[in-house]
């Protein structure tokens, strides 16, 4: 099952340069440069990352379960496709337990700032941490326990990309818990102007967690209401579909 999504032509202001490569400590140059990391690669790397986790919750597993790599790998991909792969600060909104964050900080076509992971679930905190650990040793990440709805944006020194020249790269918002999240305004609102961002959701109603599916691309293009989108897209996966939106309000 493949994507199906297209750039939105005449939108994008064209890719940054930014390092080229996959997984951190994949560096045997079997891969050719700027090559996107296979599933099969990102499943070996979060093998690593796991042995860094003292005392694992019990839904870690499905962090790493192969639709979430495949959703997060497909986002990696289109945002270095479309805006190119050099940030400051990249918030995840929903960050959960870090994987994301730790995908981004790993990935070598990325030069990122930092990478701040915000999640309400205040257990996610150590864990993300733990898996971020070098990152964040280096002030690169930070794990917030903090409402998406109540985030003060101010303090995250986000760069809108009209902003951003030599030296000043755009800042970042992510958020692939969309579905999760009851009120779309009430997150969504707060968001900076000028901001890059990016959202996943999808149409796994069946899931008892999933409180704000949405049925088709339509649909959430109407829920997160983006002045310029740069990429719109769907991922079919076996029991639902993904939906992915790269542009900025």
């Amino acid at each position: 099952m493949h994507e199906v999504g297209r750039i939105v032509p005449d939108a994008t202001n064209g890719p940054q340069e930014g390092p080229e490569a996959g997984p951190e400590g994949d560096r045997t140059g079997s891969k050719a440069e700027g090559e996107p990391a296979s599933a099969a690669r990102w499943h070996t790397f979060a093998t690593v990352v796991l042995t860094r986790v003292s005392s694992p919750p019990e839904d870690l597993h499905h962090a790493f379960n192969k639709n979430q790599i495949a959703s997060k790998q497909w986002l990696l991909d289109r945002v270095h496709a479309v805006l190119g792969g050099r940030f400051g600060t990249v918030v995840v909104l929903g960050g959960w337990h870090g994987v994301l964050a730790a995908m981004l900080l790993a990935d070598r076509r990325f030069s990122l700032g930092r990478v701040i992971s915000v999640d309400l679930d205040p257990r996610c905190v150590p864990v993300a941490e733990q898996i971020n650990c070098r990152a964040l040793a280096e002030r690169r990440f930070a794990a917030l326990c903090a409402d998406a709805c109540a985030l003060d944006y101010g303090a995250l020194e986000l760069r809108p990309a009209a902003a951003s020249g030599p030296g000043a790269p755009p800042g970042l918002v992510i958020n692939t818990s969309c579905e999760h999240m009851p009120e779309s305004e009430a997150w969504y609102d707060r968001v900076p102007r000028g901001v890059f961002q990016v959202y996943q959701s999808n149409d796994y109603f069946d899931c008892p967690e999933h409180v704000n599916c949405v049925p088709d691309l339509e649909a959430f293009k109407k829920q997160i209401p983006m002045t310029r989108i740069l990429y719109e897209g769907v991922l079919p996966r076996r029991r639902y579909r993904r939906f992915m939106l790269i542009g900025r309000k």
